[in-house]
């Protein structure tokens, strides 16, 4: 699995998430993540090669986060960390040696358990 070291300045900076971002006005979120993908990681990503896994809710204080985690089967390009201090491929057994942000720990157990 892929996961990115969010960067100082930002909320929750240091923490280790999953790559994506928030679905825009018209966006579905296979093309939210498509576009985030290009814009953090600069990789290509065909909306077939995106399958939904699972999503994950969580309550911030100040807004209600809904999460859907999809598996990317293939990309083109070299992922590179364009926004983010880090990246790490993991496997989903080592998921919970990185810290991480409320909102996606509950899917280490999915991965780890399905994949």
């Amino acid at each position: 699995m892929l996961i990115c070291q969010r960067p100082p300045g930002k909320a929750l900076a240091g923490l280790w998430e999953f790559p994506g971002g928030k679905v825009e006005p018209g966006e579905t979120p296979e093309i939210c993540l498509i576009r985030e993908l290009d814009e953090e990681l600069d990789i290509k990503v065909n909306a077939a090669c995106l399958a939904p896994f699972v999503f994950a809710t969580h309550n911030y204080e100040s807004f209600n986060l809904l999460m859907p985690l999809f598996l990317c089967r293939r990309w083109k390009g070299l992922v590179t960390a364009r926004e983010h201090t880090a990246l790490a491929w993991v496997k989903p057994a080592k998921l919970t040696d990185y810290p991480m942000p409320p909102a996606d720990a509950p899917l280490i157990a999915w991965l780890r358990d399905l994949i």
